[in-house]
């Protein structure tokens, strides 16, 4: 069992050390109902939603059994009858010490990190897959779940990254099943709460940025600057033999260039357009319905890339991917056979086939970037004479910017949209949706006759595919893969798939609780 003194040699900046040192037998942990017999408890100021203050729960924790506590405040400051260790930065202070429990499992895997606005998720998807062509032992974590050798997880509703301690204990089953790479989904807020701080990262890449949860960065500058941060703690992270540092920019998004300054040892530049700039570049790209197809121009010459996965925003993810294994070694001909063989991704333009007439599909763009691209990659597959149809919201305690902007995109690149239900939380829905509908309104769309407001989620999925006609395309975005909907401070069981097959059969799936 490691000490207590041992484990805070791992923290950057230990401001005060207690007079006595225990042993940690528990893991390190943030709240103080989940510490379990002799684990180490780190006291965060405002870490909760309502503002509760860590440091206020320290002889809670002691009395659930934790042996030791860590936080920001002087000891004086603090009722503690366990020793107590204050820090710099307790977010910090939380990633490494549970870095340092769990053996810092990063310094025995390479570990790849993909960031972005969009795109992330199918991205590590991509890398996972071409590493597994490459016979390398590969691990994931995704907003979706954790692939850890033979075993896999969920890893959460609404999450986004999972917290710090979660990240290593991942990590550290990777290792025990004997995986030697990991792929991470790296988010801004996993970056800007440092849940992925003592990752050590090897490789760094970026999809894209746009616009996106300025409700919690506060501003583009701040959210430009979270999604830095990878690529700013790239060269910090552990040496590993023989594994070089690798930054992987987008040349063709303004938002991802500036990270192009950051030191690494290896810089790749890709571009879905052919910029010639860009080491990797996509040319001749070629779109059917099922399937993508384009030459991969790089150092190594070209190569022929086919997939199952279509629309342009796609070519630039398998360029992410691309440039990552390339970075790291990975011949060609192998990264061709690893993006063949991702059949799809989970929420991810996944069509739904109940026997009817016209497609439908179910994906999680839930951003105006990532909603825009998708209404063009419906416009392009839809057969002559076929009309494009999209069911969304937009989540309530986000930001709000983005009602509008997707209620433009929506009036102006769909046939016909349908506004409802996504995570309205405590706000209002109907107002909301009247946000949107306005926003529709202003792109000229007129309610009634191209837009409409069905606030139950079940119903719109429902009044949409009782509209579409054969040849039109069904388009149910912004909930994906996620397996709840909140109302209030209540998460409800839902799945998109499975509503808009109900739909698709005659028989609707309500909203919990019915839309207000």
């Amino acid at each position: 069992m490691p000490e207590f003194s041992a484990l805070l040699d791992a923290v950057p900046s230990v401001l005060t050390r207690p007079a006595t040192d225990v042993e940690i037998s528990g893991p390190v942990c943030e709240d103080s109902r989940q510490i379990e017999p002799g684990g180490l408890f780190v006291a965060r100021p405002s870490w909760t939603a309502d503002g509760a203050d860590g440091h206020d729960f320290v002889e809670a924790a002691a009395a659930q059994g934790a042996a030791a506590a860590v936080g920001e405040r002087p000891p004086g400051e603090v009722k503690a009858s366990i020793p107590y260790a204050q820090v710099a930065d307790s977010a910090v202070a939380l990633a490494w010490l549970a870095a340092a429990y769990e053996g810092f499992p990063a310094r025995d895997l390479v570990v790849l990190g993909v960031t972005g606005t969009d795109g992330k998720t199918t991205t590590v998807n991509l890398l996972y897959r071409i590493l597994k062509a490459a016979g390398l032992r590969a691990g994931m974590i995704t907003s979706v779940n954790a692939v850890l050798g033979d075993e896999e997880t969920p890893t959460g509703l609404h999450v986004t990254t999972p917290t710090a301690p979660e990240v290593q204990g991942y990590l550290a089953r990777m290792r025990r099943a004997g995986l030697t790479h990991a792929i991470l989904e790296t988010t801004s807020h996993g970056l800007s709460q440092r849940r992925v701080t003592a990752c050590e990262y090897d490789v760094a890449a970026v999809t894209n940025v746009t616009h996106e949860h300025l409700d919690f960065h506060g501003s583009w500058e701040a959210y430009q600057e979270a999604k830095g941060r990878l690529f700013e703690d790239l060269m910090a992270g552990a040496r590993k033999p023989g594994v070089p540092k690798v930054s992987v920019i987008n040349a063709d998004d303004p938002g991802s260039r500036p990270f192009a300054a950051y030191k690494a040892d290896v810089h790749l530049r890709y571009s879905a357009s052919g910029n010639p700039e860009a080491e990797l570049r996509a040319r001749d790209v070629a779109y059917d319905s099922d399937k993508t197809r384009f030459a991969l121009v790089g150092p190594f010459g070209e190569q022929r890339i086919e997939s199952r996965l279509i629309g342009d925003y796609n070519v630039a993810n398998i360029l992410a991917a691309a440039g990552a294994a390339h970075g790291l070694g990975i011949p060609a001909e192998t990264i061709a056979q690893g993006v063949a063989a991702l059949e799809g991704v989970s929420g991810r333009m996944e069509r739904i086939d109940a026997g009817q007439e016209f497609l439908a599909i179910v994906d999680f763009a839930h951003t105006p970037n990532s909603l825009e691209r998708v209404l063009k990659v419906a416009q392009t597959i839809v057969p002559e004479g076929g009309r494009v149809i999209v069911v969304f919201g937009s989540a309530g305690l986000r930001d709000p910017a983005k009602r509008g902007m997707m209620g433009r995109i929506a009036a102006r690149l769909a046939d016909l949209t349908i506004l409802t239900a996504e995570d309205p939380r405590t706000e209002s829905l109907d107002d909301i949706l009247a946000e949107m509908a306005d926003a529709c309104r202003a792109e000229g769309g007129v309610e009634g006759e191209t837009f409409w407001r069905v606030p139950d989620r079940g119903e719109a999925l429902y009044r949409a595919v009782q509209m579409a006609r054969p040849q039109d395309i069904v388009l149910a975005c912004g909930k994906g893969h996620e397996q709840s909907m909140c109302f209030g401070t209540v998460e409800y069981d839902w799945d998109e798939r499975d509503a808009l097959r109900a739909a698709l059969r005659g028989s609707p799936l309500r909203t919990l609780p019915t839309a207000k």
